[in-house]
């Protein structure tokens, strides 16, 4: 089977084997969703953007299925204060943006922001690649599986507020679902779990997989909750 066991220029490879059951359903979705079945927001046609990449690392807890999710420190300039997946910017070490250099780059900022073991983690699939305006952030979201659970937290205070899981019932659950907007007029998808306001990229990207991996329960879509300017 193979393994992420070196983030700086090992074997970084793809596999699905061993995959529990109930995982079954995202990597599926991962093979088949298109671009535009996951954001409106695609990557800029001149190539322009920064290659980045996030982990979307689900795993088992008391609760059952659970994804990582992180909270971003309240000081930093991009996306402050908000939960998101962990990652960030391709580095040069973490080879070619078109070829494993996302996979590389994404348990590479999964370990320097929450501790994690990368070896302990399967990379199952890849989604498309996708953009985030705001940021110019030409985002690479990667799929795995935490086979090997490790103790995570908050590596660097001025970088994250906070580490911690949610149970995928919880995602599912209508009572969790709103739609922030924005004063620009802009809505989207969120989440009310875990004490945070899950929205923005991450929200979207876990709302599009819940409704391909078919986990998606109906919720109530007038669900509003404001965001400020500040957002």
């Amino acid at each position: 089977m193979a393994r992420a066991s070196d983030t700086q220029g090992g074997a970084v490879a793809l596999s699905k084997e061993g995959l529990p059951a109930w995982l079954r359903p995202v990597a599926e979705a991962g093979e088949t969703v298109q671009p535009l079945q996951l954001s409106r927001f695609l990557p800029p046609e001149d190539g322009g953007g920064r290659q980045s990449a996030v982990l979307i690392l689900f795993g088992e807890g008391e609760r059952g299925p659970e994804l990582l999710l992180m909270e971003r420190a309240s000081s930093l300039r991009s996306h402050a204060g908000q939960p998101s997946f962990p990652g960030g910017a391709l580095d040069p070490q973490d080879g070619d943006p078109q070829g494993d250099g996302p996979l590389r780059a994404a348990l590479r900022e999964a370990e320097e922001e929450t501790g994690l073991d990368p070896a302990g983690v399967q990379l199952f699939g890849v989604l498309p690649k996708l953009y985030i305006p705001v940021s110019e952030f030409v985002v690479t979201p990667v799929l795995g599986w935490w086979r090997e659970p490790s103790p995570v937290g908050v590596v660097d205070p001025n970088e994250t507020a906070r580490v911690f899981t949610v149970p995928v019932a919880d995602l599912t659950d209508p009572a969790n679902r709103a739609t922030t907007y924005h004063p620009s007029g802009h809505r989207g998808p969120a989440f009310l779990v875990e004490s945070a306001l899950v929205w923005g990229f991450t929200a979207g990207v876990i709302d599009r997989l819940l409704h391909y991996a078919g986990w998606e329960r109906p919720w109530d879509r007038e669900k509003l909750v404001p965001l400020d300017w500040r957002s």
